[in-house]
């Protein structure tokens, strides 16, 4: 089973509107930008802007679809990226929470160095 990610959503402050618009103007750059909001708030601090965005990778249906087929959005890794699997050194944990190499694991790697 695989873990795709269908939308992602994100929430900004801006001090100015013109904050707020170069925010909305830079997100509008990813293709995958499906909503933009810009909502004008006040506190006793006085008045400030919050951007609502929400982006959409791929809807339930695409991936039901496609369901072999790895979309992962930008700056994700998909499964493609990883390597094989390494051997790597077997140990066991102790019940004190130490842990302790089999003397054959030992003579291996002592083995590999001479």
């Amino acid at each position: 089973m695989s873990k795709v990610q269908l939308s992602q959503k994100e929430q900004h402050y801006a001090d100015t509107r013109e904050q707020a618009e170069e925010i909305v103007s830079a997100a509008k750059e990813n293709d995958n930008l499906q909503m933009h909001k810009i909502t004008e708030k006040y506190n006793k601090y006085g008045q400030y802007f919050l951007i609502d965005l929400t982006f959409a990778y791929q809807t339930p249906k695409e991936v039901m679809e496609n369901p072999q087929k790895e979309n992962a959005p930008e700056g994700q890794m998909s499964t493609d990226d990883l390597e094989e699997p390494h051997e790597g050194v077997e140990y066991t944990i102790e019940k004190d929470g130490s842990a302790s190499v089999s003397p054959d694991q030992l003579k291996m790697d002592e083995e590999l160095i001479n």
